[in-house]
Order: C-alpha cells, then sequence, then structure tokens
C-alpha cells in the first residue's frame, strides 16, 4: 500500500501502525492498518480487518475496512457509506434505539483493553442495556453500520484503528465520538452508536 501511494501520490503523507509516519505537502494523509484485530487473526476468526483511510486537512474523508477472507468491503465517503461483497453493493444504515435500555452493547474486550476506572464506567452502563456482547474487533463497528448493533464502546485506540472507521459510521448515519462526546480523530477512548437518543441517557 505504502508504494503504491508513494508512487501515484508522491505528496500525500502516510501514517501507519508499522514503518511510521511520512509528512505530507498536500494536506491529505493516508492512514493505513493492515491487520486490525489480531487477536482475532491468529485465532482464526473473521472480525479482523484491514483499515485503509484518506485524511484531508485532518479530517477522514474516506474510510475502507476490508475483511479478504469473507470477501467484504465496508465503505465510507462523501458522507456516504455501502457494504461491498463480491456480487452485491448496498447502502449502509444505521438502525434507531430511542433508549439505552433497548440497546445492544459491543466491546472488543473490556478486560484487555480498559483500565480500572474505564472497565467501572463500563459495567455501569452494562447494567443499563438489553444485551452486550464482547469481541467483534473492527467488524463490530461493521454490524453497527449494518443496523445490527447499537452501541460501542472501546478505549487504547490510536490513530490507525479509528480513522477508517470515522466516514463509515457517519457515512451509516450513526454517531463516533470520544466518551466525553468531542472529536476522536487521534483515538483514545472510543464510542460509536446509531442514535442520539442512546447518546442522551447513557
Amino acid at each position: 500500500m505504502r508504494r503504491v501511494i508513494e508512487r501515484e501520490r508522491p505528496d500525500d503523507g502516510i501514517l501507519g501502525e508499522e514503518f511510521g509516519e511520512k509528512l505530507p505537502r498536500s494536506g491529505r494523509t493516508w492512514v493505513l492498518h493492515p491487520v486490525d484485530g489480531t487477536r482475532a487473526f491468529i485465532t482464526g476468526r473473521h472480525e479482523w480487518g484491514s483499515f485503509i483511510a484518506l485524511e484531508e486537512n485532518g479530517r477522514a474523508s474516506l474510510g475502507i475496512i476490508d475483511q479478504p477472507v469473507l470477501r467484504e468491503r465496508f465503505i465510507g465517503v462523501n458522507g456516504k457509506a455501502e457494504f461491498l461483497t463480491e456480487s452485491t453493493r448496498t447502502p449502509l444504515h444505521v438502525r434507531p434505539c430511542a433508549d439505552l435500555s433497548d440497546a445492544v452493547l459491543c466491546a472488543t474486550h473490556p478486560d484487555v483493553y480498559f483500565e480500572a476506572g474505564e472497565r467501572e464506567s463500563f459495567q455501569r452502563l452494562q447494567r443499563k442495556v438489553r444485551m452486550s456482547r464482547f469481541g467483534g474487533d473492527c467488524y463490530i463497528f461493521g454490524t453497527l453500520a449494518l443496523g445490527f448493533v447499537d452501541l460501542i464502546v472501546e478505549s487504547s485506540f490510536h490513530r490507525w484503528d479509528v480513522a477508517a472507521l470515522i466516514p463509515i459510521v457517519e457515512g451509516a448515519g450513526g454517531i463516533i465520538t470520544n466518551w466525553q462526546g468531542g472529536l476522536c480523530p487521534d483515538g483514545g477512548q472510543i464510542l460509536a452508536a446509531d442514535d442520539s437518543r442512546v447518546m442522551r441517557t447513557r
């Protein structure tokens, strides 16, 4: 991916978990994460994915989650999101959720990625929802965009963990912020939801 970008877009920057950062001259930076969900990858589960994001002047404008085993791809760009398979192309739309008590909550692994205080906050939230499920890594953000889950809570994210997710979640009509409701382009604590009413009742 780096070789292609450097050949085709030599003035663009590149940031990845591997090989550091090349600063841009164009105002555009490609944010790459070849394997998001390493634990899923090494245990033979399909929830991992490859991320490609394009940031323009510090804001992610394009996001891709590619799951090569299932041959599935989630794309967010220009305020819209789509789900692609080998034979279909489907617009993505989150589902409505009127109240936290109706919500399905997901997290990758609260014992591994949350600090002690974060785990306590998560457990309080967990007691208020209809159902919770752990595991899924980046794929759970795709399931939110597909309309299967309502709320995702994560922590310990880096910029390359979140950049591709922002255009996909927002393009499907969802919300993605930090835990305080602010912008989250640099990662850290991440909260994604399908409905602003769930955010207000947390």
